[in-house]
């Protein structure tokens, strides 16, 4: 595998099996600039953990420490924005595109 997912797989384990997760439990399902779509599965239990989206930007991580600072840089999320979300997205009904952002086509 051509990309280090080291660094995000640090001290991280199977929810199931506890077994610790490693590069072979990252499969790239899809590669854009700036964008990775990836599925994680636990190789010893093999639990599908599903497909996650990973915004990438011309950041530098050198350690696990640099990953820690550009979290904290970011609002932490409350019980009440999740409440209010899971509310949000209860309740759209067939015109939900609405609420995305118009494109405007040169």
């Amino acid at each position: 595998m051509d990309k280090d997912f080291s660094l995000l797989l640090k001290d991280l384990c199977c929810s199931i099996c506890k077994n610790d997760f490693d590069e072979n439990s990252v499969e790239i399902i899809r590669e854009e600039p700036q964008l990775l779509v990836i599925k994680l599965t636990c190789q010893t239990c093999g639990k599908d953990f599903g497909i996650s989206f990973l915004g990438l930007n011309n950041y530098k991580i050198n350690s696990a420490e640099d990953l820690i600072l550009e979290k904290n840089k970011r609002p932490n999320i409350s019980t009440d924005d999740v409440i209010d979300a899971h509310i949000f997205i209860k309740n759209l009904d067939e015109n939900w595109q609405k609420y995305l952002p118009k494109i405007e086509e040169n």
